[in-house]
């Protein structure tokens, strides 16, 4: 469901007017009260929502749409674009009901809508995001954020750290790890062998230790390394222009070295489209790539474009 106050559950309901992502089993989980007032508040005909407390309630059928429903939020408190505690932990218990779902393979791939970090924080889950929250209910200690649109997928060495601790702790081994990761989820997305390149962290991709060692010291070794494996990769692409190669078709994955290195090229021309998964988990996770809009929730105004994109992109990894 993600954070209620935001345009989680509103995009969730848009999203499966779809008659085919219905055809998929597909489970909400969240607090019924909310997915009913949101439901209400965009007048839906095409389904109708049932409220379940286990698996064996699930109802399949073209009208109706199965909530699990966890009782978490308090109607007369929920504010819309607010930051509050009650919905930040209404968001992480969630998660980690669609985790312990997908552990017992009771569900084969989750699809998150976006969370607030500062209410998640309020509520006491000192998580930076998402993809740590999973990692850590997973045991997970390999995992990597791969953003994807149909122009462009990026994967990154680092996310929610700062950009010093980023550039100072570049390793070779996260980086083939990183590469290895990606590999793998592009195999499943691309026709053939997945073509990567992989960014330079400094101008230039450091010309030649000219404006920086990272590249000779870290970059250079990981991608030769991988090369072996019979990974087919070329780099470090100086990141001006690597992101240009991928959009205009020469490779199918580019690895980023940091967080803002990776998300704003993806996010310029996909910023509605976009789909974030986390490579490495034992199961498939898919999102949108996408806060929580407190400017717009409970509106109606939600473009959920990246909520169905997800929900596809999901289906089509965990088959």
């Amino acid at each position: 469901m993600g954070d209620p106050s935001g345009i989680g559950p509103e995009i969730i309901l848009k999203s499966l007017e779809n008659s085919e992502l219905r055809k998929s089993r597909i489970i909400i989980i969240g607090d019924y009260n909310v997915m009913l007032k949101a439901y209400e508040m965009l007048k839906l005909r095409s389904f109708k929502l049932k409220r379940v407390h286990n698996v064996d309630e699930y109802v399949f059928t073209d009208d109706i749409l199965n909530i699990l429903d966890l009782p978490l939020v308090n109607m007369n408190e929920l504010l819309p674009g607010r930051v509050q505690a009650m919905s930040g932990n209404a968001a992480f218990e969630c998660i980690k009901k669609a985790v312990e779902l997908a552990k017992n393979k009771s569900v084969d791939a989750i699809v998150t809508a976006p969370i607030n970090k500062e209410a998640l924080h309020k509520a006491g889950h000192k998580y930076p995001g998402h993809t740590e929250i999973i990692a850590s209910l997973t045991g997970t200690k390999d995992y990597a954020m791969l953003l994807h649109d149909k122009r462009l997928s990026v994967i990154h060495v680092s996310t929610h750290v700062s950009l010093l601790e980023a550039i100072t702790g570049l390793r070779r081994e996260r980086i083939e790890k990183v590469i290895e990761l990606g590999n793998n989820i592009m195999q499943k997305l691309c026709a053939g062998k997945p073509r990567i390149a992989v960014a330079g962290v400094n101008p230039h991709s450091g010309e030649n230790g000219l404006f920086g060692n990272e590249e000779i010291k870290e970059i250079i070794p990981a991608i030769n390394n991988m090369k072996i494996k019979g990974i087919n990769i070329d780099g470090p692409i100086p990141p001006d222009t690597v992101f240009l190669h991928a959009i205009n078709g020469k490779y199918d994955l580019v690895v980023a070295m940091y967080h803002d290195q990776g998300h704003i090229p993806l996010k310029l021309i996909g910023f509605s489209s976009g789909v974030n998964l986390t490579a490495g988990l034992p199961f498939t996770r898919t999102s949108v790539d996408h806060g929580t809009a407190f400017e717009i929730s409970w509106q109606g105004k939600a473009n959920e474009n990246s909520m169905v994109n997800a929900i596809k992109l999901s289906i089509k990894l965990a088959k």
